[in-house]
């Protein structure tokens, strides 16, 4: 499969903050949706969007909680937002459409990991559910918004996909015994095909689409894993403190690349590309090294036909007529 998944030589790396990226750039006047910008690697990007000018609207799962994290940052506005209740979504966009403004980054960048098994809606698994089918119809519900100025759309997926690539014939786990790690990697891998697909949809109307990985930080992601677990994957030593050598990342560092996604020049007539560390990252190796993107994340057959079941499971679909 040919693909444009390579370098390009962006000058950043694995080191480099998100105030790094947007050094230079002026935002004023524009508008950036940020999911779960209120807490991690969501809050340090609220903050340097704003910090170069930008107006950043949060959606919050818990708007008290994002109100109170977020007290003392100008240019950021709370609504409300659950992104496993379909009807919740419905009524966020539905509030900011009735706004009649423009969006220029739209940031996918809530989520959940490894919980526990857990159902929403109507018995669909939380992690796929939450991380790729919530945001699939937060997006076309939001399509006038973010295809009347040509946008760019932002999906935080994780070096995780690397664990599952798409279970056509079982997404939900409705089948044997549920393993927390192989449904986060299958929701992962969705977050990228999504990304790759509307950017294919997207660009008649000059909105371009990226997935990326934002590297290992130590986030409330994590609160699902129990201590021992942490411990036994080498991640943190027995008093809770990252192990060094593992080489995770500041929350700063953390928020670079999908800041970089979203307003960087460099990435001008690009799209539909996976990216790591402030680039766009190389195909995964076959040796099985856990870096860069499987092949089955950026099939733009699979994204095809991820597009038309999260369209059919969600009810949304902007670009059926």
């Amino acid at each position: 499969m040919s693909t444009a998944q390579h370098k390009i030589g962006s000058g950043f790396d694995a080191h480099s903050t998100a105030a790094d990226v947007l050094a230079g750039l002026d935002l004023t006047g524009r508008l950036a949706v940020v999911t779960g910008g209120y807490s991690g690697l969501g809050l340090e990007t609220t903050r340097a969007l704003t910090e170069a000018g930008a107006r950043v609207v949060v959606p919050a799962r818990r708007p008290t909680v994002a109100r109170e994290a977020l007290a003392g940052i100008d240019g950021v506005e709370v609504d409300e937002l659950d992104l496993g209740d379909l009807d919740s979504v419905r009524g966020f966009a539905e509030r900011f459409l009735a706004s009649d403004r423009r969006i220029d980054f739209m940031i996918d960048n809530a989520g959940i990991m490894a919980c526990p098994e857990t159902r929403v809606g109507p018995g669909w698994e939380a992690q796929f559910a939450t991380n790729h089918l919530g945001h699939f119809a937060l997006v076309n519900r939001l399509w006038p918004a973010i295809g009347s100025g040509g946008a760019r759309v932002v999906s935080v997926s994780s070096r995780g996909h690397h664990f599952s690539g798409m279970r056509w014939d079982d997404v939900h786990w409705q089948h044997g015994d549920y393993d927390k790690w192989p449904a986060y990697g299958q929701a992962k891998t969705a977050n990228v095909l999504f990304a790759v697909h509307l950017d294919r949809l997207g660009q008649e109307h000059g909105v371009r689409a990226f997935s990326l990985h934002p590297g290992g930080i130590m986030t409330p992601l994590q609160r699902h894993l129990p201590k021992e677990e942490m411990i036994a994957s080498g991640w943190i030593d027995e008093d809770g403190n990252p192990i060094p050598q593992v080489g995770f990342k500041t929350p700063q560092e953390g928020a670079a690349t999908q800041v970089w996604a979203a307003t960087s020049p460099q990435l001008d007539g690009l799209g539909g590309v996976y990216l790591e560390d402030c680039d766009i990252a190389e195909p995964a190796p076959a040796d099985g090294e856990r870096s860069g993107v499987k092949d089955w994340a950026i099939d733009p057959e699979q994204a095809a036909r991820l597009w038309e079941l999260s369209a059919e499971l969600t009810g949304v679909n902007a670009f059926r007529t």
